[in-house]
């Protein structure tokens, strides 16, 4: 009886799994889709210098009509010299202001229709909110969130109306602290966290039209602005944030153009990027089933985790406000 028992429990633990696992394959949406990128045009802002430039340079090499947008005419000029030396492939540039409607319409129309449309662009000033300028906040949340509305709606006619109607993509470049709310980071999470939003909605939106939403959150990166970045960034942001640790551009550029081909909508660049998009995935589409079980399985101790997390983030701030407080 006993064996009978046992056999029985070790039995249900097997089926109790394989029956989620099935229920899950049954129920996630969108379904998983291929974006191919060779021979079809991939827009990208903020296209001159970091990961913009290491999208535009990786995607050109792999046979894509590449275009960039940035606002300066100059880097745009050296960045399409850089990828032609490296690609031996010619890109078209675009100098617009995200924060300009019509600058950016005008730009999209002359580049003709989009297939793959990264957005890119982004600006980040760390500061603590009581002090920060109310310009830079506006600036921020300007560029980041209202900028990726301007690309979006503009480049939306011609994407539904492109030539063969195959697989069509929108990319939209977050941030780690588009997942979690950090010291200093008030305007510039605000604006990251507004992405989500937006790339859910939309990707319900334009589903029916055969495009793909994907949700991109590195962490900091290694790129021209970064050291700037940094020289402002108040003491207690600089030791949270560097429990993630920074990536080299090429990193991000590669992992976020995966994800995009594959379809992903979120699509983080590293560990913690991705025990963050589980811990952080409530109600966000999810096209593979097992990802999907992953997600149902660590939903629990994620929670705990971060939980843990915050315990040490708030240890770091008091411990640094009786320094200053001290001092």
């Amino acid at each position: 009886m006993a064996a009978f028992s046992l056999g029985f429990f070790s039995l249900l633990l097997l089926l109790l799994p394989l029956s989620l696992l099935a229920f899950l394959a049954f129920i996630v949406r969108p379904r998983p889709v291929k974006v191919p990128i060779k021979n079809r045009h991939v827009f990208i802002t903020g296209g001159s210098s970091g990961i913009g430039l290491a999208l535009a340079q990786q995607a050109a090499s792999e046979g894509s009509r590449v275009s960039i947008l940035a606002r300066n005419t100059s880097k745009l000029e050296e960045a399409r010299d850089a990828i032609r030396l490296s690609t031996g492939r010619d890109v078209a540039i675009f100098s617009a202001d995200v924060r300009n409607y019509e600058a950016v319409k005008k730009a999209i129309e002359d580049a003709g229709p989009i297939d793959v449309l990264v957005c890119n662009q982004g600006v980040f000033v760390p500061q603590e909110l009581e002090t920060q300028d109310i310009e830079e906040i506006k600036f921020m949340i300007d560029v980041n969130l209202t900028g990726t509305f301007h690309l979006i709606k503009a480049a939306l006619p011609g994407m539904k109306n492109r030539s063969g109607r195959g697989p069509g993509s929108i990319a939209i470049m977050s941030s780690q602290a588009g997942q979690v709310g950090i010291y200093g980071y008030t305007a510039y999470s605000a604006s990251k966290f507004g992405l989500k939003g937006l790339a859910e909605a939309l990707q319900q939106e334009v589903i029916g039209e055969n495009i793909h939403v994907s949700l991109i959150f590195p962490p900091d990166t290694e790129t021209p602005g970064f050291a700037e970045e940094n020289k402002r960034r108040p003491r207690v942001t600089s030791i949270i944030a560097a429990s993630s640790g920074a990536m080299k551009a090429d990193e991000v550029a590669k992992i976020a153009l995966n994800g995009i081909k594959s379809g992903n909508f979120t699509v983080p660049c590293n560990f913690e990027g991705f025990l963050l998009s589980i811990a952080t995935a409530g109600l966000s589409p999810q096209r593979s089933f097992l990802m999907a079980f992953v997600e149902v399985i660590a939903a629990g101790v994620l929670r705990v985790t971060g939980l843990c997390f915050q315990w040490n983030w708030y240890g770091s701030i008091e411990k640094c406000l009786e320094k200053g407080n001290s001092e």
